[in-house]
């Protein structure tokens, strides 16, 4: 177990992905979006490395460093069975020879997503809080929390999407790594979940060039965004940018533009993206382009921040997916 202290901020780092992840160019996806063949690139953070990748690993760096520093041996953590930042929670415990517990609304038997499989696969136990809100389910992570404290673990507390300004210094990182991969970087789109992968962008990048998809994770995710990046930036950020119009009947549905994002990416650059998250990022992107939020002639880089594994539980993605395979060969 390796534990380093970071020599930028001086907090303790536990290092769990492959970095740099690749910036690369998907020029036949940027001519069908509307920009030019040069100017759409993807940074590829599903390709992070841990638990089958996704943004959550560069927080977990970070959120997990701190909980070892505080000699945590479990960690406890909350999402929607679904959730990336619960199955790589998962994984970064088993990496560091941790337990992990993790609390899910809802009751067993529910759901079959594809990440619920993996979470039990990298060995985490479930706490079903039944149904209960975002405030419900964090209550229920502390009751959770102090009843393994009574047995003696030591817990350490997650928060909800590994979003804080501890979690949200993975992006920092990310944010100076594509600059040296992309100096001439315009904007850069990402999914806006529980807002800490926008958060550290906004520190790294500034308001100007961090353009967020909402997700409808949460009810209002600019003043998050906000705050979280705000101790992290070496000088005020301004009001972060982040598009409304892609959440649709709400977090965790498939919307039309969305599943229209993903057959595009599939299609024109073998890239797979997830129905809930990057699918509305791009999506996103597609409609920026269609109304001169961004335009042709400059840099602008898709964050692909993973969550394949939930696709393959999401049965209408699926479904709509494999239609496809039933078209007459020659329509």
């Amino acid at each position: 177990m390796t534990l380093i202290n970071d020599p930028v901020h001086a907090l303790p780092r536990f290092l769990l992905g492959s970095w740099p992840t690749p910036l690369e160019a998907a020029p036949r996806l940027s001519a069908a979006v509307g920009l030019a063949p040069d100017d759409l690139w993807v940074k590829r953070d599903d390709l992070s490395g841990l638990g089958g990748g996704g943004n959550k690993v560069r927080k977990l760096e970070w959120t997990l460093g701190r909980a070892l520093a505080d000699g945590a041996d479990t960690l406890v953590t909350t999402g929607a069975p679904q959730s990336n930042h619960a199955r790589l929670t998962a994984a970064a415990a088993a990496r560091a020879g941790l337990s992990a517990v993790l609390v899910f609304p809802g009751e067993p038997g529910r759901s079959h997503s594809g990440n619920l499989a993996l979470d039990g696969l990298f060995g985490a136990r479930i706490v079903w809080a039944g149904d209960v809100g975002l405030a419900g389910l964090m209550l229920t992570a502390e009751e959770v929390a102090a009843r393994l404290r009574t047995g003696g673990a030591r817990p350490a507390l997650i928060p909800f999407g590994g979003s804080s300004s501890t979690g949200a210094l993975g992006y920092v990182t990310c944010g100076r790594e594509l600059l040296l991969q992309a100096p001439d970087l315009d904007t850069v789109v990402v999914a806006v979940g529980s807002g800490g992968t926008m958060a550290g962008l906004v520190a790294a990048l500034g308001s100007d060039r961090v353009l967020g998809v909402d997700c409808g994770a949460l009810e209002d995710p600019v003043p998050v965004v906000r705050e979280m990046a705000r101790p992290l930036a070496a000088a005020p950020p301004g009001e972060p940018r982040v598009r409304g119009d892609q959440i649709g009947a709400g977090y965790g549905e498939l919307t039309e533009p969305a599943a229209q994002a993903l057959e595009l990416a599939g299609c024109t650059e073998g890239i797979a993206l997830d129905p809930v998250y990057t699918g509305r990022a791009l999506a996103g992107l597609m409609a920026a382009v269609v109304d001169g939020e961004l335009r042709p002639g400059r840099r602008t880089v898709l964050l692909h921040s993973g969550g394949l594994p939930g696709f393959f539980g999401h049965p209408e993605a699926v479904e709509r997916a494999e239609a496809g395979l039933e078209a007459e060969l020659w329509d």
